[in-house]
Protein backbone atom coordinates (compact mmCIF):
# COMPACT_ATOMS: atom_id res chain seq x y z
CA UNK A 1 0.00 0.00 0.00
CA UNK A 2 1.27 3.39 -1.37
CA UNK A 3 -0.06 6.79 0.23
CA UNK A 4 -2.18 6.84 -3.07
CA UNK A 5 -4.79 4.38 -2.27
CA UNK A 6 -6.62 2.39 -4.91
CA UNK A 7 -9.33 4.39 -6.39
CA UNK A 8 -11.96 1.55 -5.55
CA UNK A 9 -10.76 1.97 -1.93
CA UNK A 10 -10.30 5.39 -1.87
CA UNK A 11 -13.66 6.83 -1.12
CA UNK A 12 -14.35 3.54 1.51
CA UNK A 13 -11.39 4.71 3.24
CA UNK A 14 -12.07 8.44 3.14
CA UNK A 15 -15.18 7.70 4.48
CA UNK A 16 -14.35 5.29 7.09
CA UNK A 17 -11.34 8.19 8.55
CA UNK A 18 -13.84 10.64 8.54
CA UNK A 19 -16.72 7.98 9.74
CA UNK A 20 -13.81 7.15 12.79
CA UNK A 21 -13.47 11.10 14.37
CA UNK A 22 -16.95 11.57 13.90
CA UNK A 23 -18.18 8.12 15.59
CA UNK A 24 -15.99 8.82 18.65
CA UNK A 25 -17.84 12.53 19.27
CA UNK A 26 -16.91 14.08 22.53
CA UNK A 27 -14.77 11.10 23.28
CA UNK A 28 -11.92 11.82 21.42
CA UNK A 29 -12.21 15.72 21.90
CA UNK A 30 -12.41 14.66 25.54
CA UNK A 31 -9.54 12.56 25.62
CA UNK A 32 -7.32 14.90 24.04
CA UNK A 33 -8.66 17.46 26.39
CA UNK A 34 -7.81 15.25 29.17
CA UNK A 35 -3.82 14.51 28.08
CA UNK A 36 -3.23 18.23 27.31
CA UNK A 37 -4.31 18.94 31.27
CA UNK A 38 -1.55 17.05 32.80
CA UNK A 39 1.95 19.15 33.22
CA UNK A 40 4.68 19.77 30.09
CA UNK A 41 6.29 16.27 29.97
CA UNK A 42 9.83 16.28 28.32
CA UNK A 43 9.35 13.69 25.63
CA UNK A 44 8.12 13.46 22.03
CA UNK A 45 5.06 11.41 21.67
CA UNK A 46 4.24 9.13 19.02
CA UNK A 47 2.16 6.81 18.20
CA UNK A 48 2.39 3.45 15.83
CA UNK A 49 0.33 3.58 12.41
CA UNK A 50 -0.06 -0.09 11.88
CA UNK A 51 -3.23 -0.25 12.30
CA UNK A 52 -3.98 2.95 10.12
CA UNK A 53 -2.43 2.51 7.27
CA UNK A 54 -4.68 1.85 5.20
CA UNK A 55 -5.12 5.12 5.21
CA UNK A 56 -3.78 7.68 2.67
CA UNK A 57 -0.73 9.57 4.20
CA UNK A 58 -2.24 12.73 4.56
CA UNK A 59 -5.76 11.11 6.19
CA UNK A 60 -2.97 9.19 8.50
CA UNK A 61 -1.11 12.74 9.16
CA UNK A 62 -4.98 14.55 9.91
CA UNK A 63 -5.54 12.09 12.54
CA UNK A 64 -2.44 11.93 14.61
CA UNK A 65 -2.27 15.42 14.69
CA UNK A 66 -6.34 15.79 15.47
CA UNK A 67 -5.41 13.44 18.37
CA UNK A 68 -2.05 15.59 19.49
CA UNK A 69 0.68 13.38 18.90
CA UNK A 70 3.95 15.15 17.79
CA UNK A 71 4.48 12.52 15.38
CA UNK A 72 4.47 8.70 14.02
CA UNK A 73 6.04 5.68 14.24
CA UNK A 74 5.22 3.85 10.42
CA UNK A 75 6.45 1.13 9.06
CA UNK A 76 8.89 1.25 6.08
CA UNK A 77 8.73 -2.78 5.64
CA UNK A 78 7.50 -5.47 3.47
CA UNK A 79 3.34 -4.82 3.84
CA UNK A 80 4.15 -1.61 5.53
CA UNK A 81 2.68 1.93 4.35
CA UNK A 82 5.97 2.26 2.01
CA UNK A 83 7.29 -0.84 0.87
CA UNK A 84 11.20 -0.88 0.58
CA UNK A 85 11.18 -1.00 -3.19
CA UNK A 86 9.39 2.25 -3.31
CA UNK A 87 11.27 4.03 -0.69
CA UNK A 88 12.72 6.62 -2.58
CA UNK A 89 9.43 8.05 -4.06
CA UNK A 90 6.59 7.52 -1.10
CA UNK A 91 8.68 7.71 1.92
CA UNK A 92 9.24 11.67 0.76
CA UNK A 93 5.34 11.63 0.40
CA UNK A 94 4.66 10.36 3.75
CA UNK A 95 7.35 12.58 5.52
CA UNK A 96 5.53 15.87 3.58
CA UNK A 97 2.45 15.00 4.51
CA UNK A 98 3.28 14.99 8.00
CA UNK A 99 5.22 18.46 7.54
CA UNK A 100 1.85 19.96 6.79
CA UNK A 101 0.35 18.90 10.40
CA UNK A 102 3.46 20.03 11.82
CA UNK A 103 3.99 16.62 13.00
CA UNK A 104 7.31 13.92 12.65
CA UNK A 105 8.25 10.33 11.51
CA UNK A 106 9.24 10.09 14.91
CA UNK A 107 10.06 6.53 14.27
CA UNK A 108 10.66 4.37 11.65
CA UNK A 109 10.06 0.80 11.59
CA UNK A 110 11.90 -1.32 9.41
CA UNK A 111 12.97 -4.94 8.90
CA UNK A 112 16.48 -4.19 8.61
CA UNK A 113 19.35 -5.98 10.46
CA UNK A 114 22.35 -5.92 8.33
CA UNK A 115 23.62 -3.85 5.35
CA UNK A 116 22.70 -5.78 2.24
CA UNK A 117 20.86 -5.50 -0.77
CA UNK A 118 17.63 -7.76 0.15
CA UNK A 119 16.97 -5.13 2.72
CA UNK A 120 17.24 -2.79 0.54
CA UNK A 121 19.43 -1.34 4.04
CA UNK A 122 21.72 1.41 1.98
CA UNK A 123 18.73 3.20 -0.23
CA UNK A 124 16.28 2.74 2.28
CA UNK A 125 18.53 4.27 5.30
CA UNK A 126 20.10 7.13 3.10
CA UNK A 127 16.51 8.29 2.12
CA UNK A 128 15.21 8.54 5.27
CA UNK A 129 18.38 10.15 6.75
CA UNK A 130 17.88 12.56 4.13
CA UNK A 131 14.67 13.32 4.91
CA UNK A 132 15.83 14.05 8.31
CA UNK A 133 14.42 10.68 10.03
CA UNK A 134 16.54 10.37 13.42
CA UNK A 135 15.91 6.60 14.06
CA UNK A 136 14.84 3.43 12.60
CA UNK A 137 13.36 0.44 14.65
CA UNK A 138 15.83 -2.51 13.63
CA UNK A 139 14.38 -6.05 12.24
CA UNK A 140 14.74 -9.00 14.77
CA UNK A 141 18.06 -11.30 15.21
CA UNK A 142 16.74 -14.97 16.57
CA UNK A 143 18.15 -17.68 17.79
CA UNK A 144 18.13 -21.11 16.17
CA UNK A 145 17.42 -23.23 19.15
CA UNK A 146 18.89 -26.46 17.66
CA UNK A 147 21.87 -24.86 18.01
CA UNK A 148 24.07 -22.97 21.46
CA UNK A 149 22.66 -19.77 21.78
CA UNK A 150 26.07 -17.81 23.10
CA UNK A 151 28.28 -18.82 19.61
CA UNK A 152 25.08 -17.13 17.94
CA UNK A 153 26.07 -13.62 19.39
CA UNK A 154 29.22 -13.90 17.80
CA UNK A 155 26.90 -14.09 14.10
CA UNK A 156 24.64 -11.19 15.34
CA UNK A 157 28.17 -9.09 16.73
CA UNK A 158 29.19 -8.44 13.12
CA UNK A 159 26.17 -7.97 11.32
CA UNK A 160 25.40 -5.15 14.32
CA UNK A 161 28.64 -3.70 13.67
CA UNK A 162 28.51 -3.05 9.68
CA UNK A 163 24.94 -1.72 10.61
CA UNK A 164 26.19 1.24 12.64
CA UNK A 165 29.10 2.04 10.77
CA UNK A 166 26.64 2.33 8.04
CA UNK A 167 24.06 4.46 10.15
CA UNK A 168 27.22 6.43 11.88
CA UNK A 169 27.47 7.87 8.24
CA UNK A 170 24.49 8.20 7.28
CA UNK A 171 23.19 10.43 10.19
CA UNK A 172 20.57 7.56 11.60
CA UNK A 173 20.43 5.41 14.66
CA UNK A 174 19.40 2.09 15.19
CA UNK A 175 17.25 1.35 18.01
CA UNK A 176 16.45 -2.57 18.70
CA UNK A 177 13.24 -3.20 20.44
CA UNK A 178 12.74 -5.77 23.10
CA UNK A 179 10.60 -8.22 22.48
CA UNK A 180 8.78 -11.60 24.37
CA UNK A 181 9.21 -15.20 22.60
CA UNK A 182 10.88 -17.95 22.70
CA UNK A 183 13.80 -17.10 20.44
CA UNK A 184 13.76 -13.39 20.45
CA UNK A 185 17.38 -11.86 20.85
CA UNK A 186 16.34 -9.14 23.55
CA UNK A 187 13.75 -11.29 24.73
CA UNK A 188 15.29 -11.67 28.05
CA UNK A 189 17.76 -8.67 27.63
CA UNK A 190 20.49 -8.92 29.40
CA UNK A 191 21.72 -10.56 25.96
CA UNK A 192 20.53 -7.32 24.01
CA UNK A 193 22.21 -5.06 26.63
CA UNK A 194 25.72 -7.24 26.52
CA UNK A 195 25.80 -6.67 22.53
CA UNK A 196 24.90 -2.93 22.81
CA UNK A 197 26.78 -1.89 25.57
CA UNK A 198 29.82 -2.61 23.21
CA UNK A 199 28.66 0.40 21.11
CA UNK A 200 28.37 4.12 21.94
CA UNK A 201 24.73 4.38 22.91
CA UNK A 202 24.93 7.77 20.30
CA UNK A 203 25.30 5.17 17.58
CA UNK A 204 22.71 2.61 18.25
CA UNK A 205 20.02 2.19 21.10
CA UNK A 206 17.13 0.12 22.67
CA UNK A 207 13.34 1.01 21.92
CA UNK A 208 12.59 -0.32 25.80
CA UNK A 209 9.23 -2.07 25.77
CA UNK A 210 7.75 -2.01 28.84
CA UNK A 211 5.00 -5.16 27.82
CA UNK A 212 7.20 -7.41 26.51
CA UNK A 213 9.73 -6.95 29.04
CA UNK A 214 6.82 -7.41 31.52
CA UNK A 215 6.08 -10.10 29.55
CA UNK A 216 9.29 -11.88 30.29
CA UNK A 217 10.21 -10.65 32.75
CA UNK A 218 7.48 -10.20 35.24
CA UNK A 219 8.71 -8.89 38.61
CA UNK A 220 11.99 -8.22 37.37
CA UNK A 221 11.35 -5.61 35.24
CA UNK A 222 12.92 -2.87 37.24
CA UNK A 223 16.47 -4.93 37.27
CA UNK A 224 16.34 -5.23 33.29
CA UNK A 225 15.13 -1.73 32.88
CA UNK A 226 18.30 -0.74 34.99
CA UNK A 227 20.73 -3.16 33.30
CA UNK A 228 19.70 -1.79 29.87
CA UNK A 229 19.03 2.29 30.64
CA UNK A 230 22.51 3.51 29.56
CA UNK A 231 20.97 2.41 26.12
CA UNK A 232 17.28 3.50 25.81
CA UNK A 233 16.57 6.00 23.29
CA UNK A 234 13.12 5.09 23.18
CA UNK A 235 10.49 3.40 25.00
CA UNK A 236 7.17 2.00 23.51
CA UNK A 237 3.72 1.76 25.88
CA UNK A 238 1.90 -1.15 25.26
CA UNK A 239 0.02 -3.06 28.02
CA UNK A 240 -0.42 -7.41 28.42
CA UNK A 241 -2.63 -9.40 30.58
CA UNK A 242 -2.52 -13.27 30.56
CA UNK A 243 -5.97 -14.69 29.14
CA UNK A 244 -6.42 -18.49 28.97
CA UNK A 245 -2.48 -18.89 29.09
CA UNK A 246 -2.04 -16.70 26.43
CA UNK A 247 -0.97 -12.92 26.00
CA UNK A 248 -3.02 -10.53 24.80
CA UNK A 249 -2.84 -6.92 25.00
CA UNK A 250 -5.09 -4.17 25.90
CA UNK A 251 -5.28 -0.23 26.56
CA UNK A 252 -3.03 1.39 28.64
CA UNK A 253 -3.72 0.30 32.69
CA UNK A 254 -6.25 -2.46 32.44
CA UNK A 255 -2.44 -5.44 32.46
CA UNK A 256 0.05 -6.23 34.13
CA UNK A 257 2.76 -3.87 33.75
CA UNK A 258 3.72 -1.74 36.95
CA UNK A 259 2.84 1.26 37.49
CA UNK A 260 6.44 2.03 38.95
CA UNK A 261 7.17 1.79 35.77
CA UNK A 262 6.22 5.48 34.94
CA UNK A 263 8.01 6.58 38.17
CA UNK A 264 11.25 4.64 37.38
CA UNK A 265 10.89 6.74 34.01
CA UNK A 266 10.52 9.64 35.11
CA UNK A 267 13.30 8.78 38.09
CA UNK A 268 15.74 8.29 35.44
CA UNK A 269 16.29 11.41 33.61
CA UNK A 270 14.61 9.46 30.21
CA UNK A 271 13.41 12.34 27.85
CA UNK A 272 13.42 10.46 24.54
CA UNK A 273 10.51 9.58 22.63
CA UNK A 274 7.37 7.75 23.74
CA UNK A 275 5.21 5.15 21.27
CA UNK A 276 2.27 4.42 22.37
CA UNK A 277 0.93 1.46 20.69
CA UNK A 278 -2.40 0.54 20.14
CA UNK A 279 -2.30 -3.06 18.25
CA UNK A 280 -4.34 -4.99 20.25
CA UNK A 281 -7.67 -4.33 18.10
CA UNK A 282 -6.08 -5.24 15.18
CA UNK A 283 -5.09 -4.11 12.01
CA UNK A 284 -6.05 -6.01 8.70
CA UNK A 285 -9.85 -4.96 8.45
CA UNK A 286 -9.99 -1.38 7.52
CA UNK A 287 -13.77 -1.41 9.10
CA UNK A 288 -11.89 -0.84 13.23
CA UNK A 289 -10.39 2.39 12.42
CA UNK A 290 -12.86 4.36 14.16
CA UNK A 291 -12.23 2.09 17.14
CA UNK A 292 -8.78 2.41 16.41
CA UNK A 293 -8.32 5.95 16.33
CA UNK A 294 -10.21 6.47 19.48
CA UNK A 295 -8.57 3.72 21.18
CA UNK A 296 -4.82 5.98 20.18
CA UNK A 297 -6.36 8.92 21.63
CA UNK A 298 -7.79 7.13 24.61
CA UNK A 299 -4.22 5.92 25.03
CA UNK A 300 -2.40 8.64 24.95
CA UNK A 301 -4.62 10.29 27.21
CA UNK A 302 -3.87 7.40 30.09
CA UNK A 303 0.03 7.39 29.24
CA UNK A 304 0.22 11.03 29.68
CA UNK A 305 -1.73 11.08 32.83
CA UNK A 306 0.07 8.00 34.05
CA UNK A 307 3.74 9.82 33.94
CA UNK A 308 2.47 13.39 34.63
CA UNK A 309 1.32 11.83 37.92
CA UNK A 310 4.39 9.59 38.59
Amino acid sequence: MTGNARPDRRNFLKSASLTALAATGGTLATSVVAADKVPTLPHEFCTFTKAIQHMSYDEVSKVIADIGFDGVESAVRPGGHVEPERVTEDLPKMVESLKKQDLKLTVMTSAINEVSKEQHTESVLKTAADLGVERFRMGYYKYDLKKPIKPQLDEFRPKLKDLVAMCTELGIKPVYQNHSGKNYLGGPIWDLAGLLEEFDPDHVGCAFDVGHATVEGAKAWPLNFARIRSHIDTVYLKEPNWLDGKIQFGALGTGMVDKGFYKALKTSNFTGPISVHVEYLGHKDPKIMPAVIKAMAENFATAKQFLSEA
